[in-house]
């Protein structure tokens, strides 16, 4: 079952116009609980589809060992009219969840593993993610 909000306070939010998801990102930049993890290094969205495609690779990769954590959550619902639907009569329905993502977030985590087996872990999810992603480690001061 793919993330969703439990509920939400408006049903349908605005659609943004162009390119608006840029910047880098100020917060969730840097791995926090594990001890490697798979930072974007561009920007867009994020279906709960993808994001479950992602945790499934990385855990039947590294079977019962280590901890994977998810840190991003789909709260922006995209809306889509049926094909063949005529202009007008309201705005859509929506069809899918999905999470907004700058520059620099990171979207998973693994700890408890070798670095080799986080990495070829990690990988598998690189291949379901839409934009381009890297390998990073936590780091230590």
């Amino acid at each position: 079952m793919p993330l969703m909000p439990k509920r939400v306070r408006y049903r349908k939010q605005h659609r943004k116009a162009g390119n608006v998801y840029k910047g880098v990102a100020t917060r969730g930049n840097y791995v926090a609980f594990g001890d490697y993890g798979l930072q974007s290094m561009e920007n867009g969205l994020l279906t709960a589809r993808q994001i479950e495609a992602g945790r499934i690779a990385a855990r039947q990769y590294v079977s019962r060992e280590g901890k994977l954590f998810v840190r991003v959550f789909p709260d922006k619902p995209i809306t889509k009219k049926p094909l063949e639907q005529r202009m007008g009569k309201g705005k859509a329905e929506p069809e899918f969840w999905a999470a907004k993502i700058k520059e620099g977030t990171v979207l998973f985590e693994l700890a408890g593993v070798p670095k080799d087996v986080a990495r070829s872990a990690l990988l598998r999810v690189a291949h379901k993610m839409p934009f381009k992603v890297r390998f990073v480690e936590r780091r230590h001061v």
